[in-house]
């Protein structure tokens, strides 16, 4: 009797600790759990810790709460320019309403392929409404702005919240940027062509001007020498002619001098002359006797 007791104890403590082991749950800190009950959503808990269920009833399907990756495969985009971008993108979501996550995505697996459908729309509607130069430069943040906003109206739908969207790479493809690099190319070697000729140009001019200008000047400076050496051979006829009217004989016998120190130089030149000829008679005579005075130019002329 008292083994059967004992027999029918044991097997309800066992009973006991299989109901208590499986109506008992933990909630990790990275997760929230969904209680489902026959399928239809009882509870959301989102606190961590032990939680219970109604067991052999109420099955426990746990959801990450974490922030979750979607990396998206390059594609290219047509901007509004009709420029081809290979456009290399990512997004950060979590999921932020678990039943209506579960109801319609139900894995990670499926949001992310619903959520890469979404944000390939998203970028393409977004970067075809703007230029090239907008998205690899000027207004990137700006587009990324827009992009996030119209990912989160309908990831919402799917209990998710975009966190981030950004984009890695935005280039044009190859064959592309070969071309515009080459045409680019072509274009800075047209210009600076084009900035060479009129180097060269403005160069030939100034040389022209500065080529006129030095005739000018050398023309006017010959014009004044000319017209100095004029003034100053008139005023030393002057003086000539006064010195000669003051002192006629002093003047020849000046005059002699200059002949001779001019006509006696050493060189190759030779003269005959007859000891008695006009040329010598300061040789003859120091008073030049028997010379007859001759005018000022006329003396000079002789006497060289």
């Amino acid at each position: 009797m008292m083994k059967g007791i004992a027999g029918v104890i044991a097997v309800l403590v066992a009973v006991i600790a299989v109901i208590g082991y499986t109506s008992l749950f933990a909630v990790h800190q990275t997760e929230q759990a969904l209680v489902l009950r026959f399928g239809e959503p009882r509870r959301i808990i989102r606190d961590a810790g032990l939680h219970y269920k109604v067991p052999f009833i109420d099955t426990v399907v746990a959801i990450d709460k974490r922030i979750l990756d979607l990396d998206l495969p390059a594609q290219e985009v047509i901007a509004s320019d009709q420029k081809r971008l290979v456009v290399d993108a990512f997004a950060r979501y979590k999921i932020s309403d678990p039943l209506l996550f579960y109801q319609s995505v139900s894995t990670i697996e499926g949001a992310n392929s619903r959520l890469a459908t979404i944000l390939n729309s998203s970028l393409r509607g977004v970067l075809g409404e703007s230029t090239f130069i907008q998205v690899v430069r000027d207004e990137r943040s700006q587009l990324m702005t827009r992009i996030q906003e119209r990912v989160n109206r309908e990831a919402r739908n799917f209990g998710m919240d975009v966190v981030d969207v950004k984009i890695r790479r935005a280039d044009l493809p190859e064959a592309n940027s070969q071309a515009i690099y080459q045409r680019m190319q072509t274009e800075r070697q047209r210009e600076a062509a084009e900035i060479r000729a009129q180097g060269a140009e403005q160069a030939q001019r100034t040389r022209a001007r500065a080529d006129r200008d030095v005739t000018v000047l050398i023309a006017e400076a010959n014009s004044k020498s000319e017209q100095i050496r004029g003034e100053g051979d008139g005023e030393r006829n002057s003086i000539f002619a006064e010195a000669y009217g003051r002192d006629v004989g002093f003047f020849d016998f000046y005059r002699s001098m200059q002949a001779y120190e001019t006509g006696l130089k050493k060189g190759e030149t030779r003269l005959l002359l007859a000891p008695e000829s006009e040329f010598f008679r300061y040789f003859n005579d120091a008073r030049g006797a028997g010379a007859t005075p001759a005018p000022a130019s006329g003396s000079g002329n002789a006497s060289r």
